[in-house]
Order: structure tokens, then sequence, then C-alpha cells
């Protein structure tokens, strides 16, 4: 008992020497309650000092973000579970806001808007973390765009080119293949040395899942980060997805990097912020939509940019997609972002139905960088393409009434034609800068116009082969490439055209009869 008592006695003079050493300071610690909680968003009252934007931590281990500060309660979304969220519940202000992790330990990584793993990896040992929301850069801190940004899809390449730092939309009904031309994009970066950043915003995840697969198999997920919101995701996750993803990607522009940015889809973001927006009874305008939708968009794609050589002359490339009903642009959203991005990518479903992929318009379509951005080998040999090309779609119609044609309108249909599948491409199989060349090179000189349109497809699937055995400095053109000299336009053009000599001969096999073969 002794022992006991000399042990208590020891223990409470080392607890009355450690509390004679700490600093004894008044603290003003604000405490607030939830009084209405629900579909993902909560109301509190209690915190008057809170500022817009700035984390709240609720009782229970929830996380909520202030977005409405009005006189007397805070509108609050949560970002996660809200099963433990209920009125009564204590609510704390962390006087900070919403942060991400960035770097290079998130490349190949597949996270969620707060940078938490969704691939069953380690925790993210992230060089620092970023603010979510921040200001575009500057005008002065801009340089314009000139370098270009290959999509491996010729019908893009050649008609309507991409730099990088460019915002374009890709918009169009839904499954014309939006996602699968920004995917493309995207493997056709394992040539290059862009980092890319793919936001998926309220997506399935088995369609989550497919693009991963697609990337992982054919590109370079090294240098991928894939930032998912899926559909069964809190409002909140979903809504924040594209500023994570966007905060990612700008780490490494202010490295010096170039990246590459694709938001699937911000038509899905606006009905997300619509829900979000009336659950907090924000007043509707039109189609519902709260009235700073606009806004929205437009700060999250103004950090698009190419920095200037003073800011390390990266540059981010933003690529969003848009869904649109029965092909109506003039929609709310649709046009809300046309007016934001340097131009669009429309895909026709009557030119996917008809087994045109990618099934761009190309009357519909605009890049407003254009040929500023373009490389020098595409440049010369693509001049005239889209001219040509607009030509074979005017008199095509006509020939669909049985109409008698001369010559020269039957010569002008049938290189249309040519073209036409030259440009359609299978999915994950992007081209390189040499095989564009050498198309637009074999159109340009109608090569293509005595083979057979049934054709085209085996002369475009033996090019590359061909080229590496017969012209393979052809296949070592890049995106910085200089134009083709004479010399080399003119041996290029021989190798081409022995090639479609070659496939015009051969006699196409014909499929066995129905039940011929083996068992």
């Amino acid at each position: 008992m002794t022992d006991l008592t000399d042990t208590f006695q020891q223990w409470a003079a080392q607890s009355r020497e450690r509390i004679g050493r700490t600093a004894l300071e008044p603290r003003l610690e604000r405490a607030g309650r939830v009084v209405q909680a629900g579909d993902g968003v909560v109301t509190i009252e209690g915190l008057p000092d809170t500022r817009l934007d700035e984390l709240l931590e609720i009782e229970g281990g929830a996380v909520a973000q202030a977005v409405d500060l009005a006189e007397g309660s805070i509108g609050c979304v949560l970002l996660g579970e809200a099963a433990k969220v209920a009125a009564g519940s204590l609510v704390k202000g962390t006087g900070d806001v919403m942060r991400v992790p960035v770097g290079a330990a998130l490349l190949g990584r597949v996270v969620d808007a707060l940078g938490r793993p969704l691939d069953g990896g380690e925790a993210i040992a992230a060089q620092s973390l970023a603010p979510v929301e921040r200001p575009a850069p500057a005008i002065v801190d801009r340089a314009l765009v000139d370098s270009p940004l290959a999509t491996g899809l010729l019908v893009i390449d050649a008609t309507l080119p991409l730099g990088r730092g460019q915002r374009e939309l890709i918009i169009g009904d839904r499954a014309t293949g939006k996602t699968a031309v920004a995917v493309d994009t995207i493997i056709r970066q394992r040539t290059s040395d862009v980092i890319c950043v793919y936001a998926a915003i309220g997506q399935k995840a088995s369609s989550v899942a497919r693009v991963i697969d697609a990337i992982r198999r054919y590109g370079a997920p090294e240098r991928c980060i894939f930032v998912v919101g899926e559909a069964d995701a809190a409002p909140g996750l979903q809504w924040i997805t594209p500023y994570a993803a966007c905060t990612m990607a700008e780490h490494f522009m202010e490295a010096g990097r170039d990246v590459l940015l694709v938001l699937d889809d911000l038509t899905k973001h606006a009905a997300v912020y619509r829900e979000i927006a009336l659950l907090l009874r924000r007043p509707p305008g039109r189609e519902a939509y709260p009235g700073d939708i606009f806004y929205i968009h437009s700060r999250l794609l103004e950090r698009a940019a190419k920095l200037a050589p003073e800011r390390g002359g990266g540059s981010l490339t933003a690529l969003p997609i848009a869904e649109t009903q029965s092909g109506n642009l003039s929609a709310y959203i649709p046009t809300n972002l046309i007016s934001i991005t340097d131009g669009q990518i429309y895909l026709d479903p009557r030119l996917f139905q008809e087994s045109q992929k990618p099934a761009v318009d190309v009357g519909r379509s605009v890049s407003r960088v254009g040929g500023k951005a373009q490389s020098a080998v595409i440049k010369p040999l693509a001049e005239s393409l889209r001219l040509e090309y607009a030509q074979f779609l005017e008199l095509e119609v006509f020939t669909r009434f049985g109409t008698l044609v001369d010559e020269r309108t039957r010569r002008i249909i049938e290189h249309g034609r040519r073209i036409r599948a030259v440009f359609t491409q299978p999915q994950f199989a992007p081209l390189t800068v040499g095989e564009e060349a050498a198309l637009l090179l074999a159109l340009a000189e109608r090569l293509l116009d005595d083979v057979a349109l049934e054709r085209i497809g085996a002369f475009r699937e033996r090019l590359h082969d061909w080229l590496a055995a017969q012209y393979p400095e052809a296949l070592e053109l890049g995106d910085r490439s200089a134009a083709l000299s004479q010399e080399a336009r003119a041996r290029l053009k021989a190798v081409l055209a022995e090639l479609a000599r070659s496939v015009a001969a051969e006699v196409p096999v014909a499929p066995a009869p129905a039940g011929a073969g083996g068992a």
C-alpha cells in the first residue's frame, strides 16, 4: 500500500510540474448547430464569422463547405457521407478552404475529389495541398497558343487543329462517341510529354472503369491522373470534382509541363449544381438553373491557358464534354459552354448511325485557334482539304435523287468519298504525325482515287508496316517537325503510290457461304 501511495504522489507531482510549465491563454472557440439536413446539404446556425467556401467540421466526422451565407444561417454542401449528420449535431469552423493533394504522387492513381485513393493503393503522399478554387492566370501571364496538341484523329488534326493551352468543347447527343474522342486523345499522348488528367463527373462506375481500362491498355497510365466523382457519390463531391482535377493539373502547368484536362461531362455537372442550388432554396432562373450557372463554368475553364515563358511556359489544355438533346446546340448549357470555349467539335448522331466514326460534323465544328497551332508537317498538306470535303458534301445531296452529273462533278464526289473513308478511324488506334502526313499526302495527290472505296480501309491498315519497311523516316516525324521538303515529299509520294497500286490490285476475299467450313 505504501508503494502505491508513493507512486501516486510522484505522478501528482509530475502533473503539477507539467501544468505549471503550460502557458494558459484565453482561446475563443465558436460552435454552431445543424438545424436541417438532407439530400447532401445542411443548414447551420450559430457561426456568424464563417467565410464563403470555408470548411466546417460536423460532429461525427463529416465535413461541409459553406456556399450560402444568409443572415442568421449558413447553407452548406456535404463532402462525403451524410448518414451521421442530423439536426442538432455540433459544428465547428476550420478557418480554411477546400484543398486537395497535388504532385507527382498522383500520377497513375485513381482518386476522388478529395484526393483519397479509389484504386485500392496506399494513401497519397502528396508534395503539398492546393485550394480547389484558384484565380485564372492574368492576361499578362499568358502566351499565344501556337504549339500543336495532336489527337491522333485525322479528321480533327487536319480540319480542327488543337493547340496546347486551348479550350475545345466536345459536344453531341448521347452515345455519339464524345468520350471516345477524348480517350483517343489521351491515348495519343503516349508518344508525347503531355500529362493527362481525366475527371469523371456523375458517370456510372462501369463507364469510368471502361475508360480507365482502355487508357491502361493502350495509353501511358503512368502519366495520367483519374479524378472520379461517380453518379452515386455525394452531390458535393460531384460538384467539386472538376475544380479538384483542374487544381491537380495546374500544379504541373506551373512547373513548366504541358497538361491535358478532360472534363466528362459538364452537362451532368450543371445538373448537380442545379440540384444543390434548389435544395438550398436559391432563386431558380432559366430551366431552373441558378443565376450563376454561367460563372461556375467560366471560372473553371478560364484556368486553361498557355503560360508566358517568364511563368515557366507550361500549358493546360481543356477538353470539356457536353451533351445535347436531339442535336439542339441552342440549349442553355451548350450555348453557355460554346461561348466560353475556343471552339467546338460537334458529333452528329446521323453520321454515327452511318458508321462514320468519329462522327465529327466538319461543317458545324470549329477551332478558333485553327492553323496557328497546327503542326508544320500537317498544315501544308491539309490546306485545301476542308474546302474539298465541304464541296463534296454539298454535291452529294444531289446524287441521292438520281441526278445525272458530269465527269468533273463525278470526280469531286468520288474524291470526297475517299476523304470520308480516310477520316473513318477505329477506336483506340490514334495515328502518329507521320501516318497522318502520309494519308493527307495520298489524298492531296489523289493517289486513292483509283482505289476501290471498300479497299481504303486496307490501305490504312497496311500503311504503318509499309512505311516502316519502305520509308521509316516518315514514322519519325513529330508534332514539332519541320514541313516536308520537296525531296521528302516526292519520295513519300512514290512509296504511297506503290502501296495504292498494291492494294488496288488485290482481290478481296469473298466471305464463305453460310454453313460452309468444318465443324
